[in-house]
Formats: C-alpha cells, sequence, structure tokens
C-alpha cells in the first residue's frame, strides 16, 4: 500500500522522505520491490507469469501527443517519458534524503537516460565512377555509454537524419537493457540511395566512413560495435571489419568484434541471417502460448490455425513469415512497397521466396490475388508491421482487425495509435522487445570473436561421449540386476537422441541462447506489468524494465565527473 501511493503521487508534489544511507541505494530495493522480484522470480520458476490487470485510467496515465505525425525521435520520448513519469515518484522516495538530493538526482539520471551522449557527423567527397563528384553525409549516434561498448546497426537510406539516427541509437539503448545485453545504443545512417551506386561505390563509401569512425573513437570491439541494418549486410559489414583491421585495429587481436553480422569466413555466426526473424517468432511464442493473455484478447492459445498478416518481405519478414508457417500459423496476406497479395487460404512461405528471387517482386505470384486495400486493415489474428516507422497511426488504428500486433520493424506504432490499440484491447509486443533477436544472436557473435573460437567446437565431441558412456553405464546396470536370465539387454537411443547429439552445430547453441533470451525477458515484462497493474501495455512494461536497469548501473556506479 505504501509504494503505491509513492507511485500516484504526481511529480511536481514533494515526495515523502525517509532515511535512507549517504549513498543512493540501488533502485528498486524497498520491500515492496523485494517482494516484487520474488514474485518475478517465483513465476519464472514455475514458467509462469502473473495475470495480467485491468488497465489503468486513462487519466493515470500520460497522454499521448496531440497531433498523430511525429517524428520517430519525438515517438520514442514520448513512450519513454510515460515510463519514466510512473518510475520517477516511486525512485525518488528510494534516495529521498540523500547527500545528492532525492528527487533532483532522479530527475538527473532520467534525463541523463533520455538524452544521446554523442553524434558524429561526417561528410566526406565521393568520385563517381563517371567521373563526377559529390559530397556524402553520414552520423553515427551514441545514445548511451552506461555500458560499453556500444552497439548498433549501420543504415543506407536517402531519407534518413540526424533526429532519426538518434532515435534508433535510443531505442538500441532500451532493447539491449530489455534483453539484458551488456551494450550501450547506437546507430549509424548514411544518406544514400544504394540502389543508384555501382558495387565499387558503395565499397568506397563504407570504407571511407569507417576511417573517419576510426579516427574519431567511434568503432571498436571495446567502444563500439556496427551491425547490419536496413540496405546493409554481411558484404557492407566485411568491408567494415577489413577496414578497420587494417587501419585503427592492426594491432588489435580482438579487431574482427569491431563489427557484427559479418560472413562466416570473416569470423561471422552461424544464424545471423535469420536471428530477427525467429526472434519474432520466440517474442509472439511467448504470449500467444499464455492462457491469461489470451483470456483477455479473446483468442486461444497456441499458433495453429491462426492467421497472420505481413507487411513488409526483407529480411526479417521472409524469415518471420518461414517460422510461423513452420509453427502452424497461416500467412494470408504480404505486402510490400509496390504491392501486395491475398490468399485466404494461405501463401507459402518457400514458394513465395523463390518467386520473389527469381522476378525482383511478390507481385504477381501466380498462387495469391493482388489486394488493393490496405493490409494493416485485413482481418487476421496476428499482424506483423515488418518494413518502416510509423505505420500505425490515429487514422488507421481503429480499423485494424488484429488482436495481436508484433512489432518486427522498428516504431511502426505512433504513440496515439498506442492508445487506441490498449482501449480496443488489442495486444502490442513491443518493437524494443520482439524484434531483439537480431541484436541478441550479434551479441553472440561479438563473444566468439572476442573467445576466437566457434560454439561446440571444444565441447560437442566430449558431450556425445559422455551421452554414450552413460547409456552403457546404465546398460551394465541393467544387465547386473536382469540380465542373468535375459542375456544382454542394449540400451538403444531413439533417433531423435541420436540426431541431436551427433548433428549439433553452432546453429543449435545459438538458437537455444536466443530462445531462452526471449523467454526470460518476456517473463520480466509480463512481471512488471504486473506490478504496475499496466494490463496489455506490454510497451510501458517493456520501457519500465529497460529504464530500470540503466538507472541501476547510473545510480551503483554513478558518474566520472
Amino acid at each position: 500500500g505504501r509504494r503505491y501511493l509513492r507511485r500516484r503521487i504526481p511529480p511536481s508534489r514533494p515526495v515523502p522522505s525517509r532515511p535512507v544511507p549517504s549513498r543512493p541505494a540501488p533502485l528498486g530495493s524497498g520491500a515492496a520491490a523485494a517482494a516484487a522480484a520474488s514474485m518475478r522470480g517465483a513465476a519464472a520458476a514455475a514458467g509462469a507469469v502473473p495475470r495480467p490487470g485491468p488497465l489503468p485510467p486513462a487519466a493515470a496515465r500520460p497522454a499521448a501527443p496531440g497531433p498523430d505525425a511525429p517524428g520517430l525521435l519525438a515517438m520514442v520520448e514520448a513512450f519513454y517519458g510515460r515510463a519514466a513519469a510512473m518510475v520517477e515518484a516511486e525512485a525518488a522516495a528510494e534516495v529521498a534524503g540523500a547527500q545528492w538530493g532525492g528527487l533532483p538526482w532522479v530527475r538527473g539520471l532520467l534525463e541523463t537516460v533520455r538524452r544521446c551522449s554523442y553524434v558524429l557527423e561526417v561528410a566526406f567527397p565521393l568520385r563517381r565512377d563517371s567521373g563526377t563528384w559529390e559530397v556524402v553525409r553520414g552520423w553515427r549516434a551514441q545514445h548511451s555509454q552506461h555500458c560499453l561498448p556500444c552497439k548498433g546497426g549501420v543504415r543506407f537510406s536517402s531519407s534518413i537524419g540526424v533526429d532519426e539516427v538518434k532515435a534508433l541509437a535510443a531505442l538500441m539503448t532500451y532493447k539491449c537493457a530489455v534483453v539484458d545485453l551488456p551494450f550501450g545504443g547506437a546507430m549509424t545512417g548514411v544518406r544514400i540511395n544504394p540502389k543508384k551506386y555501382s558495387e565499387h561505390e558503395l565499397e568506397k563509401i563504407t570504407r571511407h566512413f569507417t576511417v573517419e569512425m576510426s579516427k574519431k573513437g567511434f568503432i571498436g570491439p571495446g567502444i563500439d560495435v556496427l551491425a547490419p541494418d536496413v540496405s546493409t549486410g554481411e558484404r557492407e559489414m566485411s568491408w567494415i571489419a577489413d577496414t578497420y583491421t587494417h587501419t585503427l585495429g592492426y594491432r588489435d587481436i580482438n579487431a574482427q568484434a569491431c563489427v557484427t553480422g559479418k560472413p562466416i569466413s570473416q569470423g561471422g555466426i552461424h544464424g545471423r541471417h535469420s536471428a530477427t526473424g525467429r526472434g519474432v517468432l520466440h517474442g509472439i511464442e511467448n504470449y500467444i502460448t499464455n492462457t491469461d493473455y489470451m483470456d483477455c484478447i479473446g483468442l486461444s492459445p497456441g499458433f495453429p490455425g491462426k492467421t497472420f498478416v505481413l507487411q513488409g518481405f526483407g529480411k526479417v519478414g521472409m524469415h518471420t513469415m518461414k517460422y510461423l508457417h513452420q509453427y502452424g500459423a497461416r500467412c494470408i496476406c504480404v505486402g510490400e512497397t509496390d504491392g501486395a497479395i491475398y490468399n485466404p487460404r494461405g501463401i507459402d512461405p518457400k514458394e513465395l521466396q523463390d518467386y520473389e528471387q527469381s522476378h525482383g517482386t511478390i507481385v504477381g505470384f501466380p498462387k495469391a490475388e493482388p489486394y488493393d486495400g490496405s493490409i494493416l486493415e485485413v482481418p487476421c489474428d496476428i499482424l506483423i508491421p515488418a518494413a518502416i516507422e510509423k505505420q500505425l497511426t490515429r487514422e488507421n488504428a481503429p480499423r485494424v482487425q488484429a488482436k495481436i500486433i508484433a512489432e518486427a520493424a522498428n516504431g511502426p506504432t505512433t504513440p496515439a495509435a498506442h492508445e487506441i490499440f490498449l482501449q480496443r484491447n488489442i495486444l502490442v509486443i513491443p518493437d524494443v522487445y520482439v524484434n531483439a533477436g537480431g541484436v541478441t544472436v550479434s551479441f553472440f557473435e561479438w563473444l566468439k570473436n572476442l573467445n576466437h573460437v566457434s560454439y561446440g567446437r571444444l565441447s560437442f565431441k566430449y558431450e556425445w561421449e559422455s551421452s554414450y558412456y552413460l547409456l552403457q553405464s546404465v546398460q551394465h546396470s541393467l544387465e547386473q540386476w536382469f540380465g542373468k536370465s535375459r542375456g544382454e539387454i542394449p540400451i538403444i537411443p531413439s533417433p531423435e537422441f541420436q540426431a541431436r547429439v551427433t548433428r549439433a552445430s553452432e546453429k543449435d547453441i545459438v538458437y537455444l541462447g536466443l530462445a531462452y533470451t526471449m523467454e526470460q525477458s518476456a517473463k520480466q515484462i509480463m512481471a512488471m506489468a504486473a506490478r504496475y497493474n499496466l494490463g496489455l501495455d506490454q510497451r510501458t512494461a517493456a520501457y519500465l524494465c529497460a529504464l530500470e536497469k540503466v538507472l541501476t548501473v547510473y545510480n551503483e556506479a554513478g558518474f566520472t565527473y
């Protein structure tokens, strides 16, 4: 009760103080927080989460901004502000009376987390293959250095700007915190349309930008680790790694760890290409198999028989479609920039992938009909926006007919649309959680580069022989007790067990590690939603999880100056 009253005190009013040690106690250290931590631990141990409670009254939540055309940075800050307002009074009460000032200290921490720490702007000349010259502009933003290195993708886009780069860097900070990765958030944006440049020109741009980041200390295995994003992939990551290794990093034995998403030959990891899509699968799975949440939205648990609509058939969308299809869900509509296709009986992902690779488009796929309407409004169980930001707005949110929205893209839902979905009892699985599969497997690749050995290389043979000797021991024991009259009692491994121990690979370890990470993070988010009585508002719960972890680092470590 006391904890609840503290949360209800508006930030503008004085917060009751209580004696505390001279240094602020770790956030969430009160009795109620201990009980909440105990509840989360018990829930995790039992494989269950608290049942989602009713949504708080609208007056108890910060209102969404008036106009529904905010930039991505304004959207991220609005979602962050909602969580910060809820945690401010509680956190301030726990450090009230401390030598660092109680409420001013907490507000200073919250403002520190909100702001982007560093932005590098680069402009350099490029000589085109035609002999003409132009200036290429790009940015690298490091949102937070509460943990090092920073981590974030490299995006090539003709429409990207510094505000979008800062917003995506902030999302990376929160995303890494949600899934317990020891990274701060970062992002790179280069303002070019890669379709208008030759491979030779793209290589020159990528290598030149890498050198500029190296000169300013914005790349390195212990400083800032890059990764692929929109319009970049293994090729660009290989160029970056090679450039850094042969320039500033030539004396660094861990130089390959300056970037993830590389080809296998350059220190990449098996499973990275499909990691984000597989993470989306596990993110949805952790909610759709939860009876309490499915009861709240009126769906039966499990994938079989569920329909889904996919916006975007790129790397993320294609793998998401493939994995959901394997788990028994049925894709009825797919949309891309040049058109959409619809088939209520289902679209086979492998056939669509083969068609898209041979024709360069999904339009004209023979086993589906063209669809001219808005695919975001197609009746379905699961809607997966896997394209670009700001797709679900105040205008179309009332017409969305899905029960679950899984944000495979970054920032597809505006704050106003988010409020509408809460009022309509639609479960939104937020981007800072559900598309964290890519950065999670990037973390595994980074560790692989630091360890200089692939996963399982030192253990696969040992584990197989250990399993063999265990079965041999069981057989020997049975024969000692029962074999006198029956002879030998062979213990024969099942085909499934034999395949698991003899065909294990690095990809198996990566996939299991990803599944475990997504499962544990989902439990934390659900427990946080129950702690704050957020109902279906999983986005605010995820931001609260991230904010609590980042604040704890700052509160315990302090500041250098």
